[in-house]
């Protein structure tokens, strides 16, 4: 395997195994204490906390209660007491309470651990079903696997103990389902993403806008089932109250993206860098509009699926809203789709895989953000977008039409078969 110049096989596992060492041992030592509460005060798990606290309300059938944070933080402090004076701002559907009702069934610690192992085990999972149907990366299962549990936003999705591990799925699901001409079951996968609305942004525009009517049906379905089941236990209102909480965030964001240097979308790149919020968000829109263009002009063209969906997950990630360092494990079928096309691509325009490097390495640095008032990642993952529809745009077509052997390696060419304008 070689990406570019210095960015060989070896040096991936040397990096993947220094950078996974690095931080699972920190954060076991972190997390080594007797009680729920870790060497820093934090509560372990954080962001599950909040979950828990859902599924105990649904347990009680309290769906009044679900955007009540004063109810929620006294249920919370019930249940676990080490957890008296801490809140969250409840922005998920209803539904998401009844997935974590038998979480909460059982003791915080108890459930914490089975959920960072469920996590843990869809990571894996999705990590392992997209290697297997890249054939490029079939005998660097190694490294794969030590780059996969290296991944920052792996380690960050673990210590927030939060869901994007759910939205990972639905994305391979969906990947998978399209690659076997399942389309409108691969929008049922995709629908599922409405437990997380602003990750189906992207979707929702691309595949409208590239006329993909069976996806779409079947996403609606999905979305609408999901939402129906929490209608169906408790009533109409607390999804009306999700609605109106919904229609309160912009004037929350600051509560609610207490750092902002965590967060890597284009919305909150253009609000550390411009003080100025009204062009700020101009310029968020701008740019989100054009990286969904851009985006659908490649699913329009015949390019692989492996390019295109890597193509929309970049855009996902860009164009959400709100979008922390957790939510980036999307971004795991990106960099293997992508790292696997490259190697069959040695033509492929220089620097190509040291953006995919970067994408997965630049979170780490997220924190300087708060002085530079830059975040490199979102710069990276719109370059590597910008690169795929360069590619099409200039006529290089984005998947191999004929292979020859050099050798003892298969070299594949690129021809025009995209057309322009």
């Amino acid at each position: 395997m070689n990406l570019d110049r210095w960015l060989t096989s070896k040096r991936l596992r040397a990096h993947g195994l220094l950078l996974g060492l690095t931080l699972w041992t920190f954060y076991i030592w972190t997390i080594a204490t007797p009680t729920l509460r870790d060497r820093n005060g934090n509560l372990k798990g954080t962001d599950f906390l909040h979950f828990y606290t859902l599924g105990s309300l649904a347990i009680a059938r309290q769906g009044g209660e679900l955007y009540n944070m004063k109810a929620q933080a006294a249920m919370a402090a019930q249940r676990m007491p080490d957890a008296a004076g801490i809140r969250y701002l409840p922005l998920y559907p209803p539904q998401v309470s009844l997935m974590f009702a038998p979480l909460a069934y059982l003791s915080y610690g108890r459930a914490l651990a089975l959920w960072w192992l469920c996590t843990a085990v869809i990571y894996g999972a999705c990590c392992y079903l997209i290697w297997r149907v890249s054939p490029n990366l079939r005998d660097f299962g190694g490294t794969v696997a030590l780059v996969a549990i290296a991944f920052p936003a792996f380690f960050h999705l673990i210590a927030w103990g939060q869901t994007s591990a759910l939205a990972l799925a639905c994305f391979t699901a969906g990947f998978l389902l399209l690659r076997g001409k399942r389309k409108f079951v691969a929008g049922l996968a995709l629908g599922c993403l409405v437990f997380k609305p602003q990750l189906g942004l992207a979707a929702a525009v691309v595949f409208i806008v590239s006329r993909r009517w069976r996806v779409i049906a079947g996403a609606t379905l999905s979305a609408a089932a999901q939402i129906g089941v929490g209608i169906a236990y408790y009533g109409v209102d607390p999804f009306l109250s999700w609605l109106r909480m919904l229609g309160t965030v912009p004037a929350l964001l600051p509560s609610f993206e207490p750092r902002p240097y965590q967060t890597h979308c284009l919305r909150t790149f253009w609000s550390m860098l411009v003080p100025w919020s009204g062009a700020a968000f101009g310029l968020y829109v701008v740019s989100a509009i054009v990286a969904l263009a851009g985006t659908a002009v490649i699913w329009k063209c015949e390019e692989s699926l492996s390019l295109k969906y890597s193509a929309l997950l970049l855009a996902t990630v860009l164009v959400s809203p709100h979008l922390t360092i957790y939510d980036l494990v999307i971004l795991a079928p990106a960099i293997l789709l992508l790292t696997d096309w490259l190697i069959s691509h040695p033509s492929a325009p220089q620097g190509t895989g040291i953006l995919i490097y970067l994408v997965c390495a630049l979170p780490l640095v997220g924190p300087c953000t708060r002085w530079t008032h830059i975040q490199l990642s979102v710069i990276v993952m719109a370059a590597l977008l910008y690169l795929l529809w360069r590619m099409r745009e200039s006529g290089d077509s984005l998947h191999p039409s004929r292979a020859h052997e050099n050798g003892n390696e298969i070299r594949i060419g690129l021809t025009g078969t995209c057309p322009r304008g």
